[in-house]
């Protein structure tokens, strides 16, 4: 059996939000984007999400990205990220998630974050995390500023790309390797893979992960690295797809007891008045 790896992509599926969008306030402030910007990079997102493996979705999403970004200094990106890391990142990741990629790495398993974001923002991520390789966009550097072109766009079908060139490089089995997404544009990774999951998928990749049979995950606890430390297991990631609908029921059941409680109370009072 050859070495194996667990990719995890990480919008959505590692923390609740988009991780390019969670830095747009910083990049606002410190004049690199504008408020059309923000608006616009949120629908290129929306547009992309919604698009499925469109090609033409992605490559104008790819596109608007390199034009967005081209002048900005390489050094002051990495400054605003370093600087707004545990606000903007660290209370919105999944405790599930945590849990599963420690289970991983504890079995002696690689864990690597792929994502379309840009690697400035989801090697910091990563670091976070304890996970030290990462799949991400990388942009095209020139005198310490971003040129507008894009060396590689870790999107859809170059997720696979990026996959297969690690697994090479590091002599994975991709049969033994294990791969989580929440979305359907990320089918291409999940299928590469012998043991691949869906996170809280989409409409189209939970139906295809029914299809497939695939594990189909729910991640709903995003907790800030310094509680899940102290509250360790935070949720037992054997019973990730379950905790939501345990939760509810241990509410409903104090909730009974509570106004039974007080409903006895109250004839208790009644009876000796």
């Amino acid at each position: 059996m050859g070495r194996s790896a667990a990719f995890f992509d990480l919008d959505k599926t590692v923390i609740a939000k988009s991780s390019a969008l969670a830095f747009g306030r910083p990049f606002y402030r410190d004049g690199l984007i504008t408020r059309r910007d923000v608006v616009k990079s949120a629908y290129a997102q929306l547009m992309f999400r919604l698009g499925g493996t469109d090609e033409q979705t992605m490559a104008r999403t790819r596109d608007y990205l390199a034009a967005l970004c081209k002048g900005w200094p390489v050094e002051q990106v990495r400054q605003i990220v370093a600087e707004t890391l545990h606000e903007l990142i660290n209370p919105y990741v999944y405790a599930e998630a945590a849990a599963l990629i420690e289970e991983h790495q504890n079995a002696g398993r690689d864990v690597v974050l792929v994502s379309a974001s840009g690697e400035e923002m989801v090697r910091p991520i990563g670091e976070l995390l304890g996970v030290t390789d990462v799949i991400a966009t990388r942009m095209t550097v020139e005198n310490g500023r971003y040129s507008g072109q894009i060396e590689f766009y870790a999107a859809g079908p170059a997720k696979v790309t990026g996959v297969a060139e690690l697994a090479e490089q590091r002599g994975y089995d991709l049969a033994e390797c294990y791969a989580y997404s929440d979305s359907y544009t990320d089918v291409p990774m999940l299928e590469c893979v012998g043991h691949p999951s869906a996170v809280n998928p989409d409409r189209q990749l939970r139906k295809l992960a029914i299809e497939q049979e695939w594990p189909i995950l729910a991640f709903r606890h995003p907790i800030p690295l310094g509680r899940r430390l102290r509250e360790r297991p935070a949720v037992p990631v054997a019973a990730a797809a379950l905790s939501v609908g345990v939760g509810v029921a241990i509410g409903i059941a104090w909730y009974g007891r509570h106004r039974r409680s007080r409903a006895s109370s109250a004839r208790t009072r009644a009876s000796s008045t």
